[in-house]
């Protein structure tokens, strides 16, 4: 009798501070990611300008168109330079300082970026925009990679994957926020623009407010720092409960598991046949999310809407509606997630991608043949997007929070074709649902400790386990 009160009591304030511990998280994680992604493509022309009038100003001469392109290139392609630094860093971050502390101090690199993009058109400096690039780059890597470490990790096991899908949303969700304030009516304008780079610093400033009244995760309280009682508490705040004593338990399996093995170092994962299963799925479906050819569908959907009769002044709303359409499926896959599974999710994307690309294919080739073509190749960009969302954007990215255990976990975090443009894309997403339907084992719903050992049996079929250790004593499980 005692204990029916308190039943009602634990949901909503478990999905409280879940929802928190998500926000928190991702608008200064994975949302500035998406927001720096798109927010450059508005003031392409300003800045290109800028660039040209500031050395003109220095030297007295303009710079030729092509030099003028190379400069706005490397501004352009810094970004994804920094993320690599950032990637780097994450692992060794996650260690020293934890999850969560990480995600604060990563907010060092927004700030710093953010006086940089806000003085750049005053100092008449266009290097302080390419620094600015780099260090949101920075700042991008770091959180793409521990941010959902922090979420899987202080989810519940029958919400670990939603939870940790919410990282693509807020990825999603950037992007159309970029789109959406670049817009001309807005601060896509000429005389805005400096600003409109230096917005960065407001989801920062959101999660510097935010995140330190929420706790660290529980698992790496507990298995990297040994501190029982920093976990408990972090758990019964996250549950919304005091009874945590079957998640305690089974986290102290894991923990006992990892005793007396000895710290991941990224190259030895490629090199202990036991996580050869777990590398391998990591390495080919990262690859194939990344080259299945969605940003390539982005950057070919002006020209596409264009030939479909849309109006030029109103490309810039279709091109909202391309990133509308992915916050839709990553939010749909993240409530679907936990009932169909992942790798349902994965194969029926990459599934649908390869059909939309096949006819996206055909339709470019037979545009001049047929004068609807333009309108399925039209469809067929929004149809390949929403798949994207669906399946691979959300359901890739938690791959490496489920498929290591901690001693591995940061480690792996860290790593003229014209009409026929789509063919090798399409190539690409047949073989990332061939792999996903026959090689990758399903997570749903099981710990990390019951993933670790399926696994395991698969890699060593013929290999006995060894002796499960149950010393407590304190390890730094991942430390590099």
């Amino acid at each position: 009798m005692t204990e029916e009160p308190e039943r009602p009591v634990r949901p909503r304030t478990q999905g409280r501070v879940l929802f928190l511990v998500i926000f928190a998280a991702g608008i200064g994680g994975t949302f500035q990611f998406g927001y720096n992604l798109s927010i450059i493509n508005a003031p392409t022309l300003h800045i290109q300008k800028f660039t040209n009038e500031t050395w003109q100003a220095r030297t007295g001469k303009p710079l030729p168109d092509h030099m003028v392109l190379l400069l706005w290139s490397l501004i352009v392609s810094l970004f994804p330079m920094g993320g690599l630094f950032g990637a780097l860093l994450a692992g060794p971050m996650a260690i020293k300082l934890g999850r969560k502390k990480s995600l604060l101090v990563n907010n060092i690199f927004v700030v710093a970026a953010a006086l940089l993009f806000g003085f750049s058109h005053k100092a008449g400096s266009f290097e302080m925009i390419m620094l600015g690039r780099l260090l949101m780059g920075v700042s991008a890597g770091v959180s793409m990679n521990v941010q959902p470490m922090y979420l899987g990790e202080s989810a519940p096991s029958e919400l670990r994957g939603a939870v940790a899908m919410t990282s693509a949303i807020f990825t999603a969700l950037g992007i159309v926020m970029g789109q959406v304030v670049g817009l001309r009516e807005l601060m896509g304008g000429p005389q805005v623009w400096s600003l409109l780079l230096a917005s960065c610093l407001v989801p920062g400033v959101l999660q510097l407010v935010s995140l330190p009244l929420l706790p660290e995760s529980p698992r790496y309280l507990l298995i990297d720092c040994g501190d029982t009682e920093a976990c408990l508490a972090a758990l019964q705040l996250l549950r919304g409960t005091q009874d945590v004593a079957e998640e305690m338990e089974e986290m102290e399996e894991e923990r006992a598991a990892c005793q007396g093995r000895q710290a991941r170092r990224p190259w030895e994962l490629f090199q202990d046949r036991g996580l050869r299963r777990q590398m391998t799925s990591l390495v080919v479906l990262g690859s194939a999310m990344e080259l299945c050819g969605n940003d390539s569908v982005y950057a070919y959907a002006s020209s596409v809407f264009r030939e479909a009769g849309v109006p030029e002044e109103k490309i810039q709303y279709a091109i909202i509606g391309t990133g509308s359409c992915e916050l839709f499926a990553t939010f749909v896959s993240c409530v679907v997630i936990e009932r169909v599974g992942r790798k349902v999710l994965l194969v029926g994307g990459y599934s649908l991608m390869t059909c939309w690309a096949s006819i996206f294919t055909a339709a470019l080739c037979l545009k001049s043949s047929f004068p609807w073509m333009p309108y399925l190749a039209m469809s067929c960009v929004f149809a390949f997007i929403l798949s994207f969302g669906i399946g691979p954007a959300g359901v890739t990215g938690i791959l490496a929070t489920e498929l290591f255990d901690q001693t591995a976990r940061p480690a792996a975090y860290m790593e003229s074709l014209s009409h026929f443009l789509f063919v090798p894309f399409l190539c690409v997403c047949v073989c990332g649902a061939i792999y996903a339907g026959l090689f990758l084992p399903e997570t749903k719903g099981k710990t990390f400790l019951e993933i670790s050992e399926e696994l395991h049996r698969l890699s060593l079929p013929m290999r006995a386990q060894g002796p499960t250790r149950s010393s407590r004593e304190v390890i730094q499980s991942t430390e590099l």
